[in-house]
């Protein structure tokens, strides 16, 4: 059996225990640090891996390098010192980003600030603006906002927030997906995965098993990242020389049959790559409704990898995000651009991996999760 500790990357554990060593006292305010080459050999772990980890206390407070001399400690901050607020208008609706809040909370570099949440009534879009507004008054360090989707004016609003949340001097991190639709990029820092090449590895793993007709369905008025996603899945097709049919492409509702029922006897489609796992889900009860086996008459694979994704009737095959580890990264992403306001935009992706189960038809015995 895997311990926690072998879960926890490296880095992360030096993090805590050299955390640890100052909040005990081993390390007093203005005493310094054993140098890198020390703490290699104290942790057995790389010049790399302690260089990040002492790079993460500079980033949380902690520690202070001074040139020529090594790093020192300040001393840990009041744990009020930042508050970073969550905007996330689809929490509940979307399941991964319970997660990636999860992530930030307990990186190591979270015991130093508060995490707030805010809370507002009505629409989507007055909840989001509300707690935005919330968020100013409060005069929060940073936000971590996830942009809205599915509604016609999400655009609009996402714009109104990180407009407001600007003038306010207020930094923002975006989880998962950009705040405006593509190619407009803005200027905040964004954490999640390559969704391109999230699509690719599942509608390429498709083409493998033998797939030739492959749909993609994906919600109306979606997050840009389903459009990467889509895009991702015509690049497989064209990279395996298979014909790229616009008509394969459906943005419906997947728990209304009688749509997806028309999409089947448009398109004839051997496999279908659903834009997430909550499409895919809804799409698989659809299916079986019609009478359509899973995946003898229709292959069927998803992206996310929620929790409750091998519990559907049918396993579902997926593309896995790292959720917690998404979190943890937009906590460090964040703190860096408090400390460094000048920083360039960056876009953080991380890796995710393939998790084949049943959905997809692969050979019985073959369900793994390989590195993507």
């Amino acid at each position: 059996m895997t311990s926690r500790a072998a879960r926890i990357p490296k880095y992360q554990q030096v993090t805590s225990m050299l955390e640890e060593g100052i909040h005990s006292g081993r390390w007093k305010s203005g005493d310094r640090l054993p140098s890198e080459a020390e703490l290699v050999r104290q942790f057995g772990a790389s010049r790399i891996t302690v260089g990040r980890a002492v790079r993460d206390l500079q980033v949380a407070g902690l520690v202070e390098r001074r040139a020529g001399s090594g790093t020192f400690v300040k001393g840990a901050r009041d744990p009020a010192a930042l508050s970073f607020g969550m905007l996330v208008p689809d929490l509940g609706e979307t399941e991964i980003f319970e997660p990636i809040w999860q992530g930030i909370a307990s990186s190591p570099l979270a015991r130093a600030h508060a995490l707030v949440w805010g809370s507002s009534a009505g629409s989507k879009e007055e909840q989001a603006w509300g707690i935005c507004r919330q968020y100013i008054e409060r005069r929060v360090s940073g936000v971590f906002f996830a942009p809205l989707e599915l509604t016609p004016a999400k655009d609009e609003m996402n714009r109104r927030i990180t407009r407001a949340l600007d003038e306010a001097g207020i930094p923002i991190v975006l989880l998962d997906r950009p705040a405006a639709p593509y190619p407009d990029r803005g200027h905040h820092d964004l954490v999640g995965i390559d969704n391109r090449r999230a699509g690719h590895v599942v509608t390429d793993h498709l083409v493998r098993l033998g797939a030739r007709r492959i749909a993609f369905v994906g919600l109306r008025n979606a997050a840009a990242t389903v459009d990467a996603r889509e895009a991702g899945y015509r690049e497989a097709l064209h990279a395996r020389g298979l014909p790229c049919d616009t008509s394969l492409v459906h943005r419906l509702d997947p728990t209304d049959v009688a749509q997806v029922r028309a999409l089947l006897d448009a398109d004839h489609p051997d496999a279908i790559v659903a834009a997430n796992d909550w499409t895919a889900a809804r799409l698989m009860h659809a299916l079986l409704a019609l009478g359509i086996a899973v995946p003898r008459d229709v292959r069927l694979v998803g992206i996310d990898d929620v929790p409750w994704a091998p519990l559907l009737p049918v396993p579902l095959t997926t593309f896995r995000q790292p959720t917690r580890q998404i979190g943890a990264a937009a906590l460090a992403a964040m703190l860096d651009r408090v400390a460094r306001a000048d920083l360039p935009t960056r876009d953080i992706l991380l890796h995710g991996s393939l998790v084949v189960r049943a959905s997809c038809g692969a050979p019985p015995g073959g369900a793994s999760v390989s590195g993507a």
